[in-house]
């Protein structure tokens, strides 16, 4: 019988096995329901997806990088003249991408 210790995983350690997925899995999917550190589904058939949806990325984006377009500081919506935004501009997606870990 296979006994399991109950010390946790040390935080580098679990950095190390989780640096082939997307950052963007470090929060919660508002499309599928998905749980931080879990993959998207498909809501019909519950398949796990190998990239998360594009709305989780955008989410992702929006609490780890400043707009360089609307000059907006991490965990505050992008937004064209005053109009506040579902998802966030492009270059603040490609800045959160580039500094990703």
């Amino acid at each position: 019988m296979m006994m399991r210790s109950g010390a946790p995983m040390p935080e580098q350690l679990r950095h190390f096995m989780r640096a082939s997925q997307h950052p963007a899995r470090s929060v919660p999917c508002p499309h599928c329901g998905a749980r931080a550190h879990r993959p998207c589904l498909l809501r019909a058939s519950g398949r796990q997806l190998p990239q998360p949806h594009p709305r989780r990325v955008s989410d992702w984006a929006r609490t780890v990088a400043c707009c360089p377009e609307c000059q907006v500081e991490p965990t505050v919506s992008c937004h064209d003249d005053g109009w506040a935004r579902t998802t966030v501009h492009a270059r603040r997606q490609q800045e959160a991408e580039a500094t990703a870990p």
